[in-house]
């Protein structure tokens, strides 16, 4: 047999000439043919090639988007866009933002303070406004919040004064050439108590502190004799 066969026919002659050659094989050389050329070419040989009836979509209105036939293959690799990832970063836990540092903080937002000070003189003044219940109510919490805020505020700021204080009293005494003295946990804590109690007897809340220390004694003694 020629090697026409290896490919599909070229011309009405060769195809008959090959179906001719063909007819007069057995089954099994047909068998092994098919598995040598292929499925598609043994069937084109035989039958002929398939023709494609092509379907020209055609649109009512030429604004109206084209119809494609949904017997198209789709493509095996789809284009992808590829979108830069958005990284959010707090500046709170970034390295990259800085480290944190508690004076220059202090220092930025100093005017909160200037801030609630004004805030408590303006609610002050509408309390002494106003006859309304509800608004009292509320305005004297806004005020008690603020208070609290300034009064702690202060506190702190107090304490750093104080730990300034005795850091440059340590430097000057190691200068002179002295053995700085070292304050213990427990003298620490004792002067600050005493410090919190002048605080509080300034303030005129001395009595009312002391009372509320009362009852949590009072209360901490009956949960210990329940138990």
């Amino acid at each position: 047999m020629s090697d026409e066969t290896d490919g599909p026919p070229n011309g009405d002659g060769d195809e008959a000439l090959i179906k001719s050659e063909l007819s007069q094989m057995s089954f099994e050389d047909l068998q092994k043919l098919k598995e040598k050329v292929g499925l598609k070419i043994y069937k084109d040989v035989l039958f002929g090639p398939k023709k494609v009836k092509k379907v020209d979509f055609k649109r009512e209105n030429k604004n109206r988007p084209r119809e494609m036939s949904a017997k198209k293959p789709v493509p095996r690799f789809r284009e992808v866009i590829h979108v830069k990832k958005r990284i959010v970063r707090d500046p709170r836990f970034d390295n990259l933002c800085g480290e944190f540092d508690p004076k220059q903080f202090k220092k930025n937002y100093a005017f909160l303070s200037k801030m609630r000070e004004d805030d408590l003189k303006n609610l002050k003044k509408q309390l002494e406004e106003t006859n309304d219940p509800k608004t009292i109510k509320k305005i004297e919490y806004l005020i008690k919040r603020l208070e609290n805020q300034i009064r702690e505020e202060a506190r702190r700021k107090k304490q750093e004064e104080k730990k300034q204080s005795e850091k440059k009293e340590i430097i000057e005494t190691i200068k002179r050439g002295e053995k700085p003295a070292f304050k213990k946990k427990s003298e620490k804590k004792v002067l600050d108590l005493v410090s919190q109690y002048e605080e509080l007897k300034e303030s005129g809340k001395l009595k009312k502190h002391i009372q509320r220390l009362r009852k949590k004694n009072i209360r901490k003694s009956r949960e210990k004799l329940e138990s």
